[in-house]
């Protein structure tokens, strides 16, 4: 097993049951961002946020 999938595995572990959290995070970090940017990418990262919270809910019910 390589490197890269030791870091899925323990991603997908630490996800399990938490994606709401993981949410709550990404939410939080998206937020930040904007902050910090004066809001200048806010669609990118709206983009992204939503991308990370659909990821982290399909590794969470696919285990």
């Amino acid at each position: 097993m390589g490197l890269f999938d030791e870091i899925k595995d323990k991603a997908v572990e630490l996800i399990q049951g938490n994606s709401d959290k993981v949410d709550d995070a990404v939410e939080k970090a998206g937020d930040l961002i904007d902050e910090k940017t004066g809001g200048q990418f806010s669609d990118k990262v709206d983009m992204a946020q939503d991308k990370a919270k659909e990821v982290a809910d399909d590794l969470d019910q696919s285990n």
